[in-house]
């Protein structure tokens, strides 16, 4: 059996990764888990208080989304996760022992993503924390960078395009 692809559709809030990431699954046929389904109650709380989350309170959280990567790849099924996975070492927990995993990286100036985040309504990360997002954010040097201001039609195109480019093992 091939190993699963493990596709990692990260960056900031306000990025688009939810979109990109549903768009992605559904043009590859693969499943897609959203990560922030995944918080535990605690964290969303903390959140919508306009409280960032610190290294301690994303562990068990991230920790989580490993077990769920994990359990796509043992099953032979390849994944698009939609994940901040803002640092380093979040990207090291989430990936770890994994076949093949990548990132795509959507990436976009803050005072695009600001005004993306004073449009959404519906989601418990406020806007007031973008701030705290980017002094996390360790930008990966072995991602896919995709900007976020492309239209999802075009970002879409760029990681196929991208997937069809490279070999798998």
């Amino acid at each position: 059996m091939e190993p699963a692809l493990i596709l990692i559709v990260m960056g900031v809030s306000g990025t688009g990764k939810t979109t990109l990431g549903r768009a992605l699954a559904q043009r590859l046929g693969w499943a897609f888990v959203e990560g922030d389904e995944h918080h535990p109650p605690a964290n969303v709380a903390k959140m919508a208080r306009g409280e960032p989350l610190d290294d301690a309170d994303r562990r068990p959280w991230l920790e989580s989304l490993h077990r769920i990567m994990a359990s796509y790849a043992a099953a032979g099924r390849d994944l698009v996760l939609a994940c901040s996975a803002l640092k380093r070492r979040y990207r090291e927990i989430l990936t770890q022992g994994l076949a093949d995993s990548r990132f795509v990286f959507l990436h976009g100036d803050s005072e695009a993503v600001a005004g993306r985040l004073a449009t959404r309504s519906g989601h418990f990360m406020p806007p007031s924390l973008l701030a705290s997002q980017y002094a996390d954010l360790e930008p990966p040097a072995d991602a896919l960078v995709v900007s976020a201001t492309l239209p999802t039609d075009r970002q879409v195109q760029q990681v196929v395009d991208a997937l069809q480019r490279s070999t798998r093992p």
